[in-house]
């Protein structure tokens, strides 16, 4: 009886030291991995800023492209400055949705 008793006993600490390193490397791994598929660190709903000189400006379509490669949608709710051209140096907040940069504010930087 004593040695039935001692055998699982023996087979609980193996299965304790077998799990233990298996469920420590599940949470390594999960706290290590990418949450989401947002490109270049930007998280979706949260608020970015970006500074930039315009390289193109399309009215037709609401899109700004930036030096940067930046490309920012301007929605409806958002007027664009009369002022705004190529060349011109632009401060932008802008929300990622849908894989778009979504102007929230914009304003023309003077020198």
């Amino acid at each position: 009886m004593k040695t039935r008793r001692s055998l699982q006993i023996v087979l609980l600490v193996a299965v304790v030291v077998a799990v233990v390193p298996v469920v420590w490397i599940a949470q390594v791994q999960a706290q290590a991995a990418p949450q989401g598929s947002q490109p270049m660190g930007l998280t979706a709903g949260a608020q970015h800023e970006v500074q930039g000189k315009i390289t193109a400006v399309d009215p037709s379509r609401k899109m700004l492209t930036l030096e940067d490669g930046t490309r920012l949608t301007i929605p409806p709710t958002v007027q664009l400055p009369r002022d705004i051209k190529e060349g011109s140096i632009v401060k932008a907040s802008f929300e990622e949705q849908s894989g778009q940069n979504v102007v929230t504010s914009l304003e023309v930087q003077r020198p």
